[in-house]
């Protein structure tokens, strides 16, 4: 069965780092747009970060621009999301997901999150004192 499997999640301190992971089964993620979504309790699910399959060319929300790095390693079959200079805010649970198409949709919006075809369960992250 196709599965997506996050892992990296734990808790560090305000300005520390953390890389969190998203390994393809039965699946090569190498074909797919990749997405990275974080949520928190009584919010919607934000889309922060997407790799495109054609060209690896990536797509950053706001929030996290300049802080985080979306990365593929086709030898692992995996999607990296390196988080640097982590904040309270950024604490959530955070997901990964594909649609199927080669291209990211830049504005990583609710529409687009709408159209993924496959979910992680999540890894959470805490950052706290």
């Amino acid at each position: 069965q196709v599965q997506l499997v996050e892992s990296g999640g734990g808790s560090v301190q305000p300005g520390g780092s953390l890389t969190l992971s998203c390994k393809a089964e039965h699946f090569t993620l190498r074909y797919w747009a990749t997405g990275w979504f974080r949520q928190t309790p009584g919010k919607e699910r934000e889309g922060i970060s997407c790799i495109n399959s054609r060209d690896d060319s990536t797509f950053y929300a706001d929030p996290v621009k300049g802080r985080f790095t979306i990365i593929r390693d086709n030898a692992n079959n995996s999607v990296y999301l390196q988080m640097d200079r982590l904040k309270p805010e950024d604490t959530a649970d955070y997901f990964c997901a594909i649609d199927q198409t080669e291209v990211c949709q830049p504005k990583l919006d609710a529409t687009w999150r709408a159209g993924m075809t496959y979910w992680g369960k999540g890894t959470p992250v805490t950052v706290s004192p």
